[in-house]
């Protein structure tokens, strides 16, 4: 018997019970034809995610006996539940039912890493790198809707996976750290190269930009001229930044707003100036002036907030 309404009687027929289900926001795998095709893992996770339902605990068992076919799925179909889930209102649910089914190591190790890496307590409440990382990657659902942006924000911090034991809660070098696995997890799933080149500035470049304001003018003009060149960008990594910050501190937003004070700069300061000014340099000494004029410009501004 399948679900629906018999138009003479107006019964209605929901053998399963999912009119309840739907109502207490729950998934459920109904039948043992679930597991004749292992994509649907993914795709019980993507719709939680998308609707912001539960997965019934059964049915959480069905998925992690699927476990060992995972890594037959072409990195296809596996990037087309992980891009909707991306998409939708809440990113963490995806990955939180992936964990509770034992199976987030076979296409998102580098994710699955995170569990259980300290953080200091003092910046980091809410517990591990893995349950930061969820915070973040929720946040940036409200800060963009370009997916591979939120991709940037999930990746950011992928290097603190790899920290030694020993030396947590700190995390040095986990920037660096970070990029080699942002195109080991890229590849694994089929992201777009821009996502993974988004996503390897992210982690690069996320904790300069969290301390812009600390920075000395020479050194924030290195990182604005850096960062402009990149596909992410200013304006990307500051989104990563702000979801990083903002997730669970109570952060200032003009102490990580890098973006006006980098485009007034490279605006106020740029190729032309320095050509029609200086006709006669070229090359390397042409780029240095441009350089050493952007940090006079920067000095020139820091001075200016302080007055």
């Amino acid at each position: 018997m399948r679900f629906g309404k018999n138009v003479l009687t107006g019964e209605i027929m929901d053998p399963f019970g999912g009119r309840k289900d739907i109502e207490n926001k729950i998934i459920r795998a109904t039948t043992s034809h679930f597991k004749e095709d292992p994509l649907r893992v993914y795709r019980v996770a993507r719709i939680a995610s998308q609707l912001e339902f539960s997965v019934e605990n059964e049915t959480i068992k069905e998925m992690e006996k699927i476990k060992p076919e995972l890594s037959s799925l072409s990195k296809e179909r596996v990037f087309v539940e992980f891009r909707k889930a991306l998409e939708s209102k809440k990113p963490s649910i995806f990955f939180e039912v992936l964990r509770k089914a034992g199976v987030l190591e076979i296409h998102f190790k580098e994710i699955n890493d995170l569990i259980g890496a300290l953080q200091p307590e003092e910046y980091h409440p809410e517990g591990d790198a893995f349950n930061h990382t969820m915070i973040v990657v929720d946040k940036s659902v409200e800060l963009t809707k370009d997916a591979a942006v939120r991709f940037a924000c999930l990746v950011h911090d992928l290097g603190k996976g790899l920290t030694p034991k020993e030396m947590y809660p700190h995390h040095y070098g986990h920037d660096e750290r970070g990029i080699e696995l942002v195109g080991n997890l890229g590849n694994r799933i089929g992201v777009p190269i821009q996502w993974k080149a988004y996503g390897k500035v992210a982690t690069k470049e996320h904790m300069k930009g969290g301390i812009f304001f600390k920075m000395s003018p020479a050194k924030q003009v290195q990182f604005i001229e850096r960062v402009a060149k990149t596909k992410l960008g200013l304006e990307g990594l500051q989104i990563v930044v702000i979801a990083d910050k903002c997730s669970t501190r109570d952060t200032k937003m003009e102490n990580i707003s890098f973006v006006k004070i980098g485009e007034e700069c490279l605006n106020a300061v740029n190729g032309q100036i320095i050509k029609e000014k200086n006709p006669e340099l070229i090359g390397e000494k042409f780029r240095e002036k441009l350089h050493s004029e952007r940090v006079s410009w920067m000095k020139k501004f820091k001075e200016k907030c302080l007055e």
